[in-house]
Protein backbone atom coordinates (compact mmCIF):
# COMPACT_ATOMS: atom_id res chain seq x y z
CA UNK A 1 0.00 0.00 0.00
CA UNK A 2 1.29 3.43 -1.22
CA UNK A 3 1.26 6.11 1.87
CA UNK A 4 -0.39 9.24 0.56
CA UNK A 5 1.33 12.49 1.49
CA UNK A 6 -0.62 15.25 3.49
CA UNK A 7 -1.51 16.98 0.56
CA UNK A 8 -2.99 13.74 -1.09
CA UNK A 9 -5.10 13.83 1.74
CA UNK A 10 -6.29 17.73 1.49
CA UNK A 11 -7.05 17.33 -2.34
CA UNK A 12 -8.84 14.47 -1.68
CA UNK A 13 -11.49 16.61 0.23
CA UNK A 14 -12.51 17.66 -2.97
CA UNK A 15 -14.36 14.30 -3.19
CA UNK A 16 -15.62 14.70 0.22
CA UNK A 17 -13.72 11.19 0.88
CA UNK A 18 -10.98 12.66 3.39
CA UNK A 19 -11.78 15.80 4.42
CA UNK A 20 -12.37 14.70 8.53
CA UNK A 21 -8.57 13.87 8.21
CA UNK A 22 -6.83 16.71 6.77
CA UNK A 23 -4.63 17.49 9.52
CA UNK A 24 -5.27 20.39 11.19
CA UNK A 25 -1.48 21.70 11.48
CA UNK A 26 -1.99 22.97 7.74
CA UNK A 27 -3.77 25.70 9.93
CA UNK A 28 -0.46 27.45 11.18
CA UNK A 29 0.32 31.08 10.70
CA UNK A 30 1.54 32.14 7.16
CA UNK A 31 3.64 34.97 6.79
CA UNK A 32 2.03 36.20 4.06
CA UNK A 33 -0.25 38.69 3.96
CA UNK A 34 -3.68 36.86 2.97
CA UNK A 35 -6.52 39.54 2.05
CA UNK A 36 -10.04 38.91 3.10
CA UNK A 37 -12.26 38.50 -0.32
CA UNK A 38 -15.60 40.27 -0.81
CA UNK A 39 -17.65 37.79 -3.16
CA UNK A 40 -16.79 34.27 -3.37
CA UNK A 41 -17.83 31.89 -5.91
CA UNK A 42 -18.18 28.22 -5.40
CA UNK A 43 -18.63 25.21 -7.97
CA UNK A 44 -18.57 21.56 -6.16
CA UNK A 45 -19.02 18.46 -6.57
CA UNK A 46 -20.16 15.39 -4.10
CA UNK A 47 -22.18 13.45 -2.05
CA UNK A 48 -26.32 13.54 -1.52
CA UNK A 49 -27.13 11.16 1.37
CA UNK A 50 -30.84 10.44 2.83
CA UNK A 51 -30.54 9.00 6.45
CA UNK A 52 -33.79 7.10 7.27
CA UNK A 53 -35.79 8.68 4.62
CA UNK A 54 -38.78 7.07 2.96
CA UNK A 55 -42.42 7.64 1.70
CA UNK A 56 -44.79 4.77 2.45
CA UNK A 57 -42.31 2.30 3.48
CA UNK A 58 -39.83 3.04 0.64
CA UNK A 59 -36.37 4.17 0.94
CA UNK A 60 -35.23 7.50 -0.47
CA UNK A 61 -31.68 6.56 -2.06
CA UNK A 62 -28.00 8.07 -1.94
CA UNK A 63 -27.35 10.60 -4.98
CA UNK A 64 -24.05 10.16 -6.50
CA UNK A 65 -24.40 10.26 -9.56
CA UNK A 66 -24.20 13.75 -11.01
CA UNK A 67 -24.22 16.17 -8.22
CA UNK A 68 -23.35 19.61 -8.68
CA UNK A 69 -23.20 22.82 -5.90
CA UNK A 70 -22.86 26.29 -6.98
CA UNK A 71 -23.16 29.21 -4.71
CA UNK A 72 -22.36 33.10 -4.53
CA UNK A 73 -21.30 34.44 -1.21
CA UNK A 74 -21.13 38.52 -0.36
CA UNK A 75 -19.63 39.46 2.40
CA UNK A 76 -20.42 42.40 4.43
CA UNK A 77 -16.90 42.72 6.56
CA UNK A 78 -14.35 40.30 7.50
CA UNK A 79 -16.56 37.79 8.70
CA UNK A 80 -20.49 37.88 8.07
CA UNK A 81 -21.52 37.48 4.33
CA UNK A 82 -24.77 36.68 2.38
CA UNK A 83 -25.03 33.23 0.44
CA UNK A 84 -27.18 31.94 -2.21
CA UNK A 85 -26.73 28.60 -3.22
CA UNK A 86 -27.97 26.01 -5.85
CA UNK A 87 -27.94 22.40 -6.10
CA UNK A 88 -28.48 19.87 -8.40
CA UNK A 89 -28.46 16.06 -7.43
CA UNK A 90 -29.46 13.44 -9.81
CA UNK A 91 -28.94 9.59 -9.19
CA UNK A 92 -29.20 6.14 -10.53
CA UNK A 93 -32.52 4.73 -9.47
CA UNK A 94 -32.43 0.87 -11.40
CA UNK A 95 -31.75 -0.78 -8.17
CA UNK A 96 -35.07 0.71 -6.32
CA UNK A 97 -37.84 -1.70 -6.08
CA UNK A 98 -39.77 -0.44 -9.17
CA UNK A 99 -39.88 -4.09 -10.10
CA UNK A 100 -42.76 -4.90 -7.73
CA UNK A 101 -45.03 -2.18 -8.86
CA UNK A 102 -47.36 -2.85 -11.78
CA UNK A 103 -46.02 -2.76 -15.40
CA UNK A 104 -42.78 -3.70 -13.93
CA UNK A 105 -39.33 -2.14 -14.19
CA UNK A 106 -38.91 1.51 -14.30
CA UNK A 107 -37.99 3.01 -17.87
CA UNK A 108 -36.05 6.51 -18.75
CA UNK A 109 -36.23 9.67 -16.03
CA UNK A 110 -38.41 7.84 -13.50
CA UNK A 111 -35.45 6.04 -12.98
CA UNK A 112 -33.32 8.74 -11.48
CA UNK A 113 -33.65 10.28 -8.18
CA UNK A 114 -33.73 14.38 -8.91
CA UNK A 115 -33.24 17.09 -6.01
CA UNK A 116 -32.84 20.32 -7.10
CA UNK A 117 -32.18 23.24 -4.54
CA UNK A 118 -31.75 26.97 -4.48
CA UNK A 119 -31.70 28.56 -0.84
CA UNK A 120 -29.96 31.44 0.62
CA UNK A 121 -28.71 33.14 4.03
CA UNK A 122 -26.03 34.08 6.26
CA UNK A 123 -22.57 33.16 6.50
CA UNK A 124 -19.63 33.41 8.87
CA UNK A 125 -16.06 32.87 8.61
CA UNK A 126 -13.24 33.10 10.49
CA UNK A 127 -9.85 33.52 8.13
CA UNK A 128 -6.70 31.73 9.68
CA UNK A 129 -4.05 32.49 6.91
CA UNK A 130 -4.55 30.68 4.14
CA UNK A 131 -7.15 28.81 6.02
CA UNK A 132 -10.97 29.79 5.73
CA UNK A 133 -13.35 27.72 8.21
CA UNK A 134 -17.14 28.50 7.72
CA UNK A 135 -20.73 28.16 9.16
CA UNK A 136 -23.75 29.07 7.15
CA UNK A 137 -27.33 28.89 7.63
CA UNK A 138 -29.65 28.39 4.41
CA UNK A 139 -33.54 27.75 3.79
CA UNK A 140 -34.88 28.53 0.48
CA UNK A 141 -37.33 25.94 -1.72
CA UNK A 142 -36.85 22.41 -3.53
CA UNK A 143 -37.79 20.29 -6.46
CA UNK A 144 -37.53 16.48 -6.50
CA UNK A 145 -39.45 13.52 -7.07
CA UNK A 146 -40.01 10.18 -5.30
CA UNK A 147 -38.62 6.99 -4.30
CA UNK A 148 -41.52 5.16 -6.51
CA UNK A 149 -41.88 7.00 -9.24
CA UNK A 150 -43.47 10.10 -8.22
CA UNK A 151 -43.24 13.62 -10.54
CA UNK A 152 -41.20 16.23 -9.65
CA UNK A 153 -42.93 18.69 -6.91
CA UNK A 154 -41.95 21.89 -5.21
CA UNK A 155 -41.06 22.32 -1.39
CA UNK A 156 -39.33 23.72 1.40
CA UNK A 157 -35.88 23.23 2.33
CA UNK A 158 -33.44 23.88 4.81
CA UNK A 159 -29.53 23.69 4.94
CA UNK A 160 -27.44 24.19 7.33
CA UNK A 161 -23.48 23.32 7.94
CA UNK A 162 -20.22 24.00 8.08
CA UNK A 163 -16.61 24.09 6.04
CA UNK A 164 -13.11 25.01 5.09
CA UNK A 165 -11.19 26.81 2.24
CA UNK A 166 -7.55 26.82 1.33
CA UNK A 167 -6.47 29.91 -0.25
CA UNK A 168 -4.08 29.31 -2.68
CA UNK A 169 -0.89 31.78 -3.16
CA UNK A 170 -1.06 32.05 -6.80
CA UNK A 171 -3.05 34.88 -9.09
CA UNK A 172 -2.99 36.97 -6.08
CA UNK A 173 -4.59 34.15 -3.82
CA UNK A 174 -7.75 34.80 -5.66
CA UNK A 175 -8.65 30.87 -6.23
CA UNK A 176 -8.98 28.41 -2.86
CA UNK A 177 -9.49 24.68 -2.40
CA UNK A 178 -13.03 24.00 -0.93
CA UNK A 179 -11.40 21.41 1.14
CA UNK A 180 -14.91 20.26 2.33
CA UNK A 181 -18.40 21.21 2.72
CA UNK A 182 -20.41 19.23 5.30
CA UNK A 183 -24.65 20.42 5.58
CA UNK A 184 -27.50 18.65 7.22
CA UNK A 185 -30.16 19.25 5.05
CA UNK A 186 -33.82 18.60 4.95
CA UNK A 187 -36.21 18.95 2.73
CA UNK A 188 -40.46 18.59 2.22
CA UNK A 189 -42.11 17.77 -0.98
CA UNK A 190 -46.21 17.47 -0.97
CA UNK A 191 -46.95 15.12 -4.02
CA UNK A 192 -50.17 14.75 -5.96
CA UNK A 193 -52.36 12.06 -6.88
CA UNK A 194 -49.85 9.13 -6.96
CA UNK A 195 -48.81 7.61 -9.92
CA UNK A 196 -49.47 4.01 -8.48
CA UNK A 197 -52.98 4.34 -6.50
CA UNK A 198 -52.44 1.36 -5.18
CA UNK A 199 -50.01 2.29 -2.32
CA UNK A 200 -51.51 5.76 -1.12
CA UNK A 201 -55.06 8.10 -2.40
CA UNK A 202 -55.01 12.12 -1.94
CA UNK A 203 -51.75 13.74 -1.10
CA UNK A 204 -48.43 12.72 0.11
CA UNK A 205 -45.51 14.42 2.06
CA UNK A 206 -41.89 13.44 1.26
CA UNK A 207 -39.88 14.27 4.02
CA UNK A 208 -36.27 13.59 3.38
CA UNK A 209 -33.15 14.16 6.03
CA UNK A 210 -29.84 14.00 4.35
CA UNK A 211 -25.97 14.45 4.83
CA UNK A 212 -24.47 16.36 1.54
CA UNK A 213 -20.52 16.44 1.46
CA UNK A 214 -19.22 18.52 -1.29
CA UNK A 215 -15.95 20.04 -2.29
CA UNK A 216 -14.73 22.00 -5.27
CA UNK A 217 -13.03 25.36 -6.27
CA UNK A 218 -13.45 28.89 -5.15
CA UNK A 219 -13.00 32.30 -7.16
CA UNK A 220 -12.23 34.92 -4.60
CA UNK A 221 -13.33 38.73 -5.99
CA UNK A 222 -12.80 42.21 -4.38
CA UNK A 223 -10.93 42.57 -0.76
CA UNK A 224 -12.62 43.48 2.63
CA UNK A 225 -11.21 46.94 3.92
CA UNK A 226 -12.33 47.50 7.36
CA UNK A 227 -12.51 50.99 8.54
CA UNK A 228 -10.14 50.94 11.80
CA UNK A 229 -11.42 51.55 15.16
CA UNK A 230 -10.84 55.54 15.98
CA UNK A 231 -7.51 55.88 18.03
CA UNK A 232 -6.70 58.72 19.90
CA UNK A 233 -3.17 59.44 22.17
CA UNK A 234 -1.82 62.10 24.00
CA UNK A 235 1.32 63.76 24.90
CA UNK A 236 2.54 66.21 27.48
CA UNK A 237 5.36 68.26 26.63
CA UNK A 238 7.45 68.94 28.63
CA UNK A 239 6.45 65.99 31.05
CA UNK A 240 8.31 67.67 33.92
CA UNK A 241 7.87 70.99 35.06
CA UNK A 242 7.90 73.50 37.94
CA UNK A 243 4.90 75.87 38.98
CA UNK A 244 4.09 78.34 36.46
CA UNK A 245 6.03 76.76 33.72
CA UNK A 246 3.43 76.16 30.10
CA UNK A 247 2.54 72.75 29.24
CA UNK A 248 1.27 71.63 25.90
CA UNK A 249 -0.61 69.02 25.49
CA UNK A 250 -1.19 67.44 22.07
CA UNK A 251 -3.44 64.75 20.99
CA UNK A 252 -3.13 62.87 17.58
CA UNK A 253 -5.62 60.32 15.61
CA UNK A 254 -5.63 57.14 13.74
CA UNK A 255 -8.07 55.57 11.75
CA UNK A 256 -9.95 59.45 11.54
CA UNK A 257 -12.21 60.07 8.93
CA UNK A 258 -11.06 63.21 7.57
CA UNK A 259 -14.74 64.58 6.30
CA UNK A 260 -15.83 63.98 10.31
CA UNK A 261 -16.28 66.71 11.78
CA UNK A 262 -14.55 66.12 15.50
CA UNK A 263 -14.25 68.15 18.79
CA UNK A 264 -11.86 67.50 21.35
CA UNK A 265 -12.45 68.01 25.17
CA UNK A 266 -9.67 68.40 27.90
CA UNK A 267 -10.35 67.95 31.29
CA UNK A 268 -7.67 67.77 34.38
CA UNK A 269 -8.17 67.82 37.96
CA UNK A 270 -6.60 71.04 39.87
CA UNK A 271 -6.40 73.47 37.19
CA UNK A 272 -7.70 74.65 33.96
CA UNK A 273 -7.65 73.39 30.61
CA UNK A 274 -9.40 74.93 27.40
CA UNK A 275 -9.83 74.25 24.01
CA UNK A 276 -11.99 72.36 21.60
CA UNK A 277 -8.98 71.39 19.34
CA UNK A 278 -6.06 68.75 19.08
CA UNK A 279 -3.97 71.37 20.84
CA UNK A 280 -4.42 72.88 24.44
CA UNK A 281 -2.19 74.33 27.35
CA UNK A 282 -2.32 73.43 31.29
CA UNK A 283 -2.49 76.65 33.35
CA UNK A 284 0.07 74.87 35.91
CA UNK A 285 0.26 78.40 37.88
CA UNK A 286 -0.05 77.47 41.75
CA UNK A 287 0.10 73.95 41.35
CA UNK A 288 1.63 72.12 44.47
CA UNK A 289 4.30 69.58 43.30
CA UNK A 290 2.91 65.89 42.24
CA UNK A 291 1.59 63.88 39.53
CA UNK A 292 -0.85 65.26 37.12
CA UNK A 293 -2.82 64.05 34.44
CA UNK A 294 -4.63 65.89 31.42
CA UNK A 295 -8.07 63.59 29.79
CA UNK A 296 -9.11 64.28 26.17
CA UNK A 297 -12.09 62.89 24.88
CA UNK A 298 -12.48 62.76 20.85
CA UNK A 299 -16.54 63.18 20.32
CA UNK A 300 -18.13 63.88 16.78
CA UNK A 301 -21.72 65.28 15.67
CA UNK A 302 -24.00 67.60 17.98
CA UNK A 303 -24.84 65.25 20.47
CA UNK A 304 -21.25 64.35 21.41
CA UNK A 305 -21.09 60.69 20.19
CA UNK A 306 -17.64 59.38 21.96
CA UNK A 307 -14.99 58.17 19.64
CA UNK A 308 -12.01 57.82 21.71
CA UNK A 309 -10.21 59.31 24.63
CA UNK A 310 -6.98 59.07 26.15
CA UNK A 311 -5.11 60.63 28.94
CA UNK A 312 -1.75 62.33 29.18
CA UNK A 313 0.51 62.48 32.49
CA UNK A 314 2.59 65.22 33.57
CA UNK A 315 4.56 66.14 37.12
CA UNK A 316 4.49 69.08 38.89
CA UNK A 317 8.53 69.53 40.39
CA UNK A 318 9.33 71.20 43.60
CA UNK A 319 11.64 74.59 42.97
CA UNK A 320 15.10 73.70 44.24
CA UNK A 321 16.47 75.68 47.13
CA UNK A 322 19.37 78.61 45.86
CA UNK A 323 22.91 77.72 46.28
CA UNK A 324 26.11 80.02 47.34
CA UNK A 325 29.90 79.72 47.77
CA UNK A 326 31.89 82.60 49.25
CA UNK A 327 35.81 83.84 49.83
CA UNK A 328 37.35 85.92 51.32
CA UNK A 329 40.10 88.41 49.19
CA UNK A 330 42.32 88.04 50.99
CA UNK A 331 41.67 85.73 53.73
CA UNK A 332 45.40 86.45 55.77
CA UNK A 333 45.40 90.16 56.78
CA UNK A 334 46.82 92.39 58.94
CA UNK A 335 44.42 94.35 61.39
CA UNK A 336 43.44 97.39 59.60
CA UNK A 337 42.63 96.53 56.31
CA UNK A 338 39.48 95.69 54.65
CA UNK A 339 38.79 92.35 53.39
CA UNK A 340 36.48 91.34 50.02
CA UNK A 341 34.26 89.32 50.37
CA UNK A 342 32.80 87.40 47.27
CA UNK A 343 29.77 85.67 46.77
CA UNK A 344 28.62 83.14 44.07
CA UNK A 345 25.03 81.90 44.21
CA UNK A 346 22.80 80.59 41.93
CA UNK A 347 18.93 79.45 41.42
CA UNK A 348 18.29 76.33 39.40
CA UNK A 349 14.76 77.88 38.22
CA UNK A 350 16.42 81.34 38.06
CA UNK A 351 14.30 83.03 40.99
CA UNK A 352 15.57 86.17 42.48
CA UNK A 353 18.53 86.39 45.03
CA UNK A 354 18.71 88.60 48.06
CA UNK A 355 22.25 88.51 50.22
CA UNK A 356 22.89 88.78 53.35
CA UNK A 357 26.08 88.93 55.68
CA UNK A 358 27.60 88.64 59.22
CA UNK A 359 31.24 88.48 60.94
CA UNK A 360 32.03 87.02 63.96
CA UNK A 361 34.41 90.05 64.62
CA UNK A 362 34.65 93.82 62.68
CA UNK A 363 31.90 95.52 60.28
CA UNK A 364 30.82 94.19 57.58
CA UNK A 365 28.73 95.80 54.55
CA UNK A 366 26.82 94.28 51.67
CA UNK A 367 25.88 95.91 48.11
CA UNK A 368 24.38 92.07 46.53
CA UNK A 369 26.88 89.39 46.04
CA UNK A 370 30.11 91.22 47.76
CA UNK A 371 30.38 92.77 51.19
CA UNK A 372 33.58 94.78 52.65
CA UNK A 373 34.82 93.23 56.01
CA UNK A 374 36.50 96.32 58.05
CA UNK A 375 38.93 94.90 60.43
CA UNK A 376 40.22 98.30 61.68
CA UNK A 377 40.84 98.35 66.02
CA UNK A 378 40.55 94.28 65.58
CA UNK A 379 43.36 92.05 67.24
CA UNK A 380 44.74 88.78 65.86
CA UNK A 381 41.75 86.17 65.78
CA UNK A 382 39.95 84.28 62.86
CA UNK A 383 36.53 85.91 62.02
CA UNK A 384 33.75 83.47 59.97
CA UNK A 385 31.77 85.40 57.99
CA UNK A 386 28.74 83.76 57.20
CA UNK A 387 27.12 84.49 53.85
CA UNK A 388 23.20 83.93 52.97
CA UNK A 389 20.70 84.04 50.14
CA UNK A 390 16.94 83.33 49.80
CA UNK A 391 14.97 83.44 46.45
CA UNK A 392 11.69 85.08 46.84
CA UNK A 393 9.76 81.75 48.01
CA UNK A 394 12.15 81.86 51.25
CA UNK A 395 14.48 79.27 50.21
CA UNK A 396 17.99 79.87 52.02
CA UNK A 397 21.33 78.71 51.52
CA UNK A 398 24.10 79.60 53.97
CA UNK A 399 28.21 79.01 54.15
CA UNK A 400 31.03 80.40 55.43
CA UNK A 401 34.49 81.78 55.32
CA UNK A 402 37.26 82.92 57.21
CA UNK A 403 39.81 85.62 57.69
CA UNK A 404 43.33 85.53 59.51
CA UNK A 405 44.27 88.72 61.00
CA UNK A 406 47.53 88.88 61.91
CA UNK A 407 48.84 92.13 63.04
CA UNK A 408 48.77 93.86 66.07
CA UNK A 409 45.97 96.08 67.26
CA UNK A 410 45.33 98.83 64.48
CA UNK A 411 44.12 102.16 65.30
CA UNK A 412 40.15 102.52 64.67
CA UNK A 413 39.35 104.17 61.46
CA UNK A 414 36.44 106.84 61.68
CA UNK A 415 33.26 105.45 60.38
CA UNK A 416 30.88 107.47 57.81
CA UNK A 417 27.18 108.67 59.22
CA UNK A 418 23.99 108.50 58.24
CA UNK A 419 22.00 111.48 58.98
CA UNK A 420 18.36 112.24 58.24
CA UNK A 421 17.25 111.67 54.56
CA UNK A 422 15.44 114.20 52.67
CA UNK A 423 12.04 113.35 51.19
CA UNK A 424 10.26 114.87 47.85
CA UNK A 425 6.63 113.41 48.31
CA UNK A 426 4.91 115.94 49.70
CA UNK A 427 4.44 118.31 46.88
CA UNK A 428 3.33 116.56 43.94
CA UNK A 429 3.49 119.21 41.47
CA UNK A 430 7.40 120.52 42.79
CA UNK A 431 8.71 116.98 43.29
CA UNK A 432 12.40 118.01 43.36
CA UNK A 433 11.50 121.36 45.41
CA UNK A 434 12.97 121.37 48.94
CA UNK A 435 9.78 121.48 51.24
CA UNK A 436 9.99 122.84 55.16
CA UNK A 437 10.09 118.99 56.76
CA UNK A 438 13.11 118.87 54.74
CA UNK A 439 15.03 122.35 55.56
CA UNK A 440 14.31 120.79 59.01
CA UNK A 441 16.59 118.40 58.42
CA UNK A 442 18.91 120.16 56.76
CA UNK A 443 19.24 122.79 59.47
CA UNK A 444 20.44 120.18 61.81
CA UNK A 445 22.88 118.71 59.08
CA UNK A 446 24.26 122.36 58.92
CA UNK A 447 24.66 122.32 62.45
CA UNK A 448 26.48 119.14 62.48
CA UNK A 449 28.68 120.14 59.76
CA UNK A 450 29.53 123.35 62.20
CA UNK A 451 30.18 120.97 64.80
CA UNK A 452 32.54 119.18 62.90
CA UNK A 453 34.35 121.29 60.76
CA UNK A 454 36.96 118.40 59.04
CA UNK A 455 33.75 116.08 58.05
CA UNK A 456 32.49 116.00 54.37
CA UNK A 457 28.76 115.70 53.43
CA UNK A 458 27.75 113.17 50.65
CA UNK A 459 23.94 113.69 49.39
CA UNK A 460 23.55 110.58 47.15
CA UNK A 461 19.91 111.41 45.51
CA UNK A 462 17.26 108.54 44.57
CA UNK A 463 14.38 108.80 41.70
CA UNK A 464 11.43 107.20 41.06
CA UNK A 465 11.66 104.26 38.15
CA UNK A 466 8.89 106.33 36.40
CA UNK A 467 11.43 109.57 36.59
CA UNK A 468 14.53 110.36 35.02
CA UNK A 469 17.79 110.20 36.36
CA UNK A 470 18.39 113.72 36.61
CA UNK A 471 15.34 114.19 39.04
CA UNK A 472 17.86 112.67 41.73
CA UNK A 473 20.36 115.48 40.61
CA UNK A 474 17.94 117.98 40.94
CA UNK A 475 16.93 117.24 44.36
CA UNK A 476 20.97 117.32 45.79
CA UNK A 477 21.53 120.21 43.83
CA UNK A 478 18.40 122.08 45.56
CA UNK A 479 19.61 120.86 48.94
CA UNK A 480 22.99 121.73 48.59
CA UNK A 481 21.60 125.22 47.49
CA UNK A 482 19.80 125.54 51.14
CA UNK A 483 22.80 124.62 53.27
CA UNK A 484 25.31 127.01 51.45
CA UNK A 485 23.00 130.22 50.58
CA UNK A 486 21.13 130.04 53.93
CA UNK A 487 23.49 127.71 56.65
CA UNK A 488 26.29 129.28 55.04
CA UNK A 489 28.22 125.97 54.44
CA UNK A 490 31.28 125.70 52.36
CA UNK A 491 30.15 124.91 49.10
CA UNK A 492 33.40 122.71 48.37
CA UNK A 493 32.74 120.14 51.58
CA UNK A 494 29.70 118.77 49.73
CA UNK A 495 29.64 116.02 47.38
CA UNK A 496 26.93 114.94 45.15
CA UNK A 497 26.25 111.45 43.83
CA UNK A 498 22.98 109.76 42.60
CA UNK A 499 21.67 106.64 43.73
CA UNK A 500 19.24 104.19 42.66
CA UNK A 501 15.31 104.45 41.57
CA UNK A 502 14.21 103.50 45.15
CA UNK A 503 11.87 106.42 46.08
CA UNK A 504 11.98 109.94 46.06
CA UNK A 505 14.93 110.79 48.52
CA UNK A 506 18.40 112.61 49.25
CA UNK A 507 20.54 110.46 51.60
CA UNK A 508 23.10 112.81 53.88
CA UNK A 509 26.19 110.93 54.80
CA UNK A 510 28.45 112.60 57.19
CA UNK A 511 32.01 111.27 56.45
CA UNK A 512 34.52 112.55 58.95
CA UNK A 513 38.50 112.72 58.25
CA UNK A 514 39.85 109.81 57.95
CA UNK A 515 36.54 107.74 57.04
CA UNK A 516 35.78 105.77 53.63
CA UNK A 517 32.55 106.22 51.60
CA UNK A 518 31.42 103.07 50.17
CA UNK A 519 30.27 104.75 46.76
CA UNK A 520 29.27 101.27 45.55
CA UNK A 521 25.66 101.82 43.34
CA UNK A 522 26.21 105.43 43.43
CA UNK A 523 27.89 107.61 40.77
CA UNK A 524 28.65 111.08 40.14
CA UNK A 525 27.30 113.45 37.53
CA UNK A 526 27.51 116.77 35.93
CA UNK A 527 25.61 119.22 37.37
CA UNK A 528 26.75 121.58 34.31
CA UNK A 529 24.04 119.43 32.30
CA UNK A 530 21.19 119.46 34.90
CA UNK A 531 18.35 121.57 33.78
CA UNK A 532 16.58 122.70 36.68
CA UNK A 533 12.82 123.25 37.19
CA UNK A 534 11.38 126.00 39.82
CA UNK A 535 12.20 127.26 42.97
CA UNK A 536 14.97 125.18 44.69
CA UNK A 537 13.27 125.37 48.44
CA UNK A 538 10.67 127.77 49.41
CA UNK A 539 12.20 131.02 50.51
CA UNK A 540 10.70 133.01 53.98
CA UNK A 541 7.93 135.58 53.14
CA UNK A 542 9.56 139.20 53.59
CA UNK A 543 6.93 141.30 56.41
CA UNK A 544 3.76 142.16 54.51
CA UNK A 545 2.66 144.43 57.30
CA UNK A 546 1.35 147.27 56.11
CA UNK A 547 3.23 151.12 57.60
CA UNK A 548 0.66 153.91 57.67
CA UNK A 549 1.30 156.30 55.07
CA UNK A 550 2.17 159.88 56.23
CA UNK A 551 -0.71 162.57 55.69
CA UNK A 552 0.76 164.83 52.83
CA UNK A 553 -0.87 168.31 54.10
CA UNK A 554 -0.90 170.21 50.59
CA UNK A 555 -0.39 174.31 51.97
CA UNK A 556 -1.58 177.00 49.90
CA UNK A 557 1.20 179.23 48.98
CA UNK A 558 0.10 183.22 48.79
CA UNK A 559 -1.36 184.70 46.40
CA UNK A 560 0.79 186.84 44.30
CA UNK A 561 -0.65 189.64 42.54
CA UNK A 562 1.06 191.27 39.99
CA UNK A 563 -0.34 195.31 39.50
CA UNK A 564 0.46 197.17 36.05
CA UNK A 565 3.32 199.69 35.87
CA UNK A 566 1.97 202.79 36.22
Amino acid sequence: MVRLKRPIYCAAAILGLYAPVCPLAQMAKSGVNHTDSRIDVYGGYGLFHPIDSSLNGFQYQNVSNINATLSVTAFLNRYVGIQAEGGYFQGNGEHLIYQNLPGGACSGASCNQLIYTVEGGPVVRYPLGPFVPFVHALAGGVRQNGPVGEPLFRGAGLTAGLGMDWVLPPLHHRIALRLFQADYQYSEVVYGNPVLAAYASGFQAGKINALKITGGVVVRFGEVIEQSKVQLGCLADPVRIFPGDPVKITGSTLNLNPRTKTFYTWTAKGTTVSGNGPETTVNTNGLAPGEYEVTGQLTEGPKGRELASCSAPFTVKPFEPPTISCWANPNTVSSGTDVIISTSGGSPQNRPLTYSYSATAGQITSNGPTAKLTTAGLSPSTITATCNVVDDLGQKATTTTTVEITAPVAPVIAQTQQLCSLRFVRDKNRPVRVDNEAKGCLDDIALTMNQQADARLILVGHYMAAEKETAAAERDLNARQYLTKEKGIDPTRIQMRIGSDSGKTVDDILVPAGAFFNDIGTHPFDESTVVRHGQAYGLHKPNTAVTPAKKVVKKRLPSVSFAPNK
